[in-house]
């Protein structure tokens, strides 16, 4: 395998600590690679069939109802930095005013 760079930093020269996790002397950063790489090639579709992928600002495409909350999540809020991961609803995000969420990407415009 060749030698990764830092995910967080981009350092050029960290070291192998066990078989599993790299460490970056720079900003001190400890990783599995193979972990990386799988979380890096999720993707997922938004409602007009553009690739969204991790780190993307989203709109939501209609109103959401939130079970709990006391109004829904209104359509036209944007949604920075979403992370894809795998499943049903298969965006996770923070959503101004709601908190921790985790949406359906057939449900959100990439913005």
């Amino acid at each position: 395998m060749d030698q990764p760079k830092c995910p967080e930093c981009g350092y050029d020269y960290p070291y192998e600590v066990d078989d599993a996790l790299w460490h970056c002397p720079d900003c001190e950063h400890q990783w599995n690679p193979h972990e990386v790489a799988s979380e890096a090639s999720l993707t997922a579709l938004d409602a007009n069939g553009n690739l969204l992928s991790s780190g993307d600002s989203v709109i939501v495409a209609k109103d959401l109802p939130v079970k709990g909350a006391p109004k829904p999540i209104k359509a036209g809020t944007k949604v920075q930095n979403i992370r894809i991961v795998e499943g049903d609803h298969n965006i996770d995000c923070k959503i101004p005013g709601f908190g921790s969420m985790a949406l359906k990407s057939e449900f959100v415009k990439k913005a």
